[in-house]
């Protein structure tokens, strides 16, 4: 029997405009073919964006990357096949079209999975790294940590001054000094 901590992350290539469609199928697929004990989660990651139009701006969602669906399953040839047979869908991700996992490095840096409070291990005076959202790459300081809603509140130089942001667990890495 197996389980989600075998699990891996794989990327689905789809066709333009299809994402939603390929991940809907593979939905369908696990529920008709009882597979939650190897396919576990089926994702297509977005971000908000400010967007500007006829002077008026507003917050809209977008596809972080569009043409891709992320799925966490345990990768057996056969799944494979099924998936790959999908409309919309034209292969994994990997050398030749072979199905090649994502690091957890990798997992994180999209924010494909939250970082939960028992895995978050960083302190108030902590040097960070955010790394991803809109201030990527810029350099923080850990100001005030929030457990329950698993966020952390981050002193950012911007501007020429120090600048508090709230940012969730998953979007900051810890620098060594």
């Amino acid at each position: 029997m197996s389980n989600i901590e075998n699990a891996k992350w794989y990327v689905i290539r789809t066709y333009s405009a299809y994402e939603a469609f390929v991940q809907k199928n593979v939905e369908k697929m696990v529920e008709n073919n009882a597979l939650q004990d190897f396919i576990f989660d089926v994702s297509i990651p977005t971000e908000q964006v400010i967007q500007e139009k006829n002077g008026k701006r507003k917050v809209v969602e977008r596809k972080k990357f569009p043409g891709y669906v992320f799925v966490k399953m345990i990768y057996t040839d056969q799944l494979g096949y099924l998936i790959r047979t999908i409309r919309g869908a034209s292969g994994f991700v990997g050398p030749e079209g072979k199905a090649l996992p994502l690091t957890m490095d990798e997992v994180k840096r999209m924010g494909l999975e939250k970082v939960h409070s028992e895995d978050f291990h960083m302190e108030v005076g902590d040097n960070v790294r955010i790394i991803s959202g809109p201030l990527e790459t810029f350099l923080a300081t850990v100001e005030e940590i929030y457990p329950d809603k698993e966020k952390v509140k981050v002193i950012v130089q911007m501007f020429g001054r120090q600048t508090p942001v709230e940012l969730e667990f998953g979007q900051i890495e810890k620098i060594n000094n």
